[in-house]
């Protein structure tokens, strides 16, 4: 999941996120709404491609104790990251350790996006154990399978399903806009680049619609394929839902539910050791680039002495002119779970000889008890074979509900 959708969903935070909600009502009325005002107000639409705009309210709030014990009903989260079997500390600063924190508040689901692994070039040998491997630091980093099902993307074939359905009502101008596609298909030209690359949007919003998600977590780089996934949610609601599902024998009303990004309350992306402007990447071509969560200490050491710093006097936060410095003092206030302001307090007056030296310490601590978990797990692999089975059985049992839903309000014979 080296993209996270879930990689595709990156946060950066070890917080509890906020939501953004929308101020119009979703479902089949904001789909009705939608179109009825498509030719008269076009300039109100939500645009998919290079200018995105939402026309979500930004109304920002944390949900509180009594809004998520007030129902014995809980909120759903879907999540994934891709399996590369290197997991690296963007993926679980910006994704899997706030897992963590949410399974505890919201039902959740977290997958292995094993499909969205072959849109590029990829090592047939390696993908099964790669896929082993992210299910297992997962459950090291700490996601609790008595609370989160954990399975892999391929397992439950609801995803491939609904994602030709969702193909059928996505007009081929929302992918050839997609910033993504333009960029990756560019670097690796046309004559290497599948029609999965261009499709894959699609197979991501069936990941989210298929589970009726009410939050999807959220970078930087993937608000526009969340837009795109409530875009066609909205609009297979508005094609095939309400009045006319209702005809053919279904319930009516909306088919999916239209999920809402979950935005983490400070901050941005992990960024690179080598460039404190690109993202820290699995793609990257140097390893120097990233801390992988099964780094040695030795590893780690020699990785945070050569990374790119700057000649300024001293460490603070948020200058534009110190990247690398912002993103170094960010690692260490989420692996610590300190304050901004302590974190200042502690290292403001520091120079890197200092400072190095601490957060390679920080970052050996932090990541230790992960990589004995993880050699524990992969010691017994019926163990985790057992686990990914049975997230499937219960995923699939949300699934196969969706999918059947979305056959019979687009006329399909019934099996």
């Amino acid at each position: 999941m080296g993209r996270s959708i879930l990689s595709h969903f990156l946060i950066l935070s070890n917080a509890s996120p906020r939501s953004i909600s929308s101020s119009r009502p979703s479902g089949v009325h904001l789909s009705k709404c939608w179109s009825r005002t498509r030719a008269i107000q076009p300039q109100r639409r939500r645009r998919i491609g290079d200018n995105l705009r939402c026309l979500c309210t930004v109304a920002v709030s944390e949900p509180s104790t009594s809004e998520t014990s007030s129902s014995s009903v809980k909120k759903r989260i879907v999540s994934g990251v891709q399996p590369t079997g290197s997991i690296h500390l963007g993926n679980y600063l910006g994704a899997i350790k706030n897992w963590v924190d949410l399974q505890n508040t919201y039902e959740t689901l977290f997958f292995i996006v094993d499909l969205h692994a072959i849109t590029l070039p990829y090592d047939t040998q390696q993908l099964s154990k790669a896929t082993k491997d992210t299910a297992a630091l997962y459950l090291a980093c700490g996601v609790d399978t008595s609370k989160a099902s954990v399975f892999v993307q391929s397992h439950v074939r609801a995803h491939v399903e609904l994602m030709w359905l969702l193909s059928s009502a996505t007009p081929i101008g929302w992918l050839n806009k997609m910033i993504q596609f333009k960029e990756k298909s560019r670097k690796a030209g046309d004559e290497n680049v599948g029609v999965a690359l261009l499709t894959y949007p699609v197979l991501m919003a069936s990941d989210i619609l298929l589970y009726q998600s009410d939050f999807v977590p959220v970078g930087e780089d993937q608000k526009q394929h969340l837009e795109l996934t409530r875009e066609l949610a909205n609009r297979v609601n508005y094609l095939y839902g309400g009045r006319k599902w209702k005809k053919l024998g279904g319930r009516g009303g909306a088919i999916f539910k239209v999920p809402e990004p979950l935005i983490p309350p400070t901050g941005a992306r992990v960024m690179s050791l080598t460039d404190g402007l690109s993202k820290m990447s699995k793609s990257a071509p140097s390893d120097q680039s990233r801390i992988n969560l099964l780094d040695s200490k030795d590893v780690i050491a020699n990785k945070i002495k050569r990374c790119k710093t700057d000649s300024f006097p001293g460490l603070e936060f948020d200058n534009p002119e110190r990247p690398e410095c912002n993103n170094l003092l960010s690692i260490y206030q989420l692996i610590t779970s300190k304050t901004k302001q302590e974190v200042v307090e502690e290292c403001g007056d520091m120079n890197w000889g200092a400072f190095k030296p601490l957060i390679t310490d920080a970052l050996v601590d932090h990541l230790h008890p992960i990589q004995v978990h993880y050699a524990e797990i992969m010691s017994d692999t019926s163990y985790l074979d057992n686990i990914l089975a049975d997230g499937a059985t219960k995923a699939s049992s949300i699934a196969d509900v969706t999918v059947n839903n979305l056959y019979q309000a687009m006329g399909f014979l019934r099996r």
